[in-house]
């Protein structure tokens, strides 16, 4: 069964560029910059019968000009449980209208409805049970000033990761241009 998602690839530019905040942080588990990207959908673990038909949904993407990425400062998901750190992406209705076609194409292809709410963001770290949320608050004062990082894409990548564990490396295994 592979774990699918969908996203927007980082340029390993931007990707250099964030690794100014990774270090010295208690707990975390750093992402590799070749693996930074914007989560579309998480898809999951699906057959590869459901696999395939979200390819082909996939497929139908409607053409669209190049999206404008601003990742704009630091964050954390989890609030007092601390579960991973991240690249905040500045609200964009293109993206948010991407994004809301990816979900109906791979919910037409068979997947379950999204219940987690989109938050675009480029994950940094993922933090360990043990993340002490006041070291992770610590951290966040103390990072560098976040300058923003600004990027174009035009296509989406359909993304594989390890089977049941999640996880880079990730494999691209498709790409929609917009176009």
């Amino acid at each position: 069964m592979p774990r699918l998602f969908t996203g927007l690839a980082v340029p390993q530019a931007v990707a250099e560029a964030l690794k100014v905040h990774q270090g010295g942080l208690p707990g975390a588990r750093w992402i590799a910059p070749g693996d930074f990207h914007v989560t579309l959908r998480f898809i999951g673990d699906v057959e590869s019968t459901v696999a395939e038909e979200v390819l082909e949904a996939l497929s139908e993407m409607r053409a669209r000009p190049p999206l404008t990425v601003t990742l704009a400062g630091l964050g954390l998901f989890g609030g007092d449980k601390p579960r991973a750190l991240y690249a905040a992406v500045s609200p964009d209705a293109a993206l948010t209208d991407l994004q809301a076609e990816q979900e109906r194409l791979v919910r037409r292809a068979g997947v379950e409805p999204e219940r987690r709410k989109f938050t675009p963001h480029v994950t940094l770290a993922r933090l360990r049970r043990d993340a002490n949320p006041e070291a992770a608050a610590m951290y966040l004062s103390q990072a560098p000033v976040f300058a923003p990082l600004t990027f174009a894409v035009d296509r989406v990548t359909l993304f594989s990761a390890r089977d049941s564990t999640g996880g880079g490396p990730y494999v691209a295994e498709a790409e929609f241009p917009f176009a």
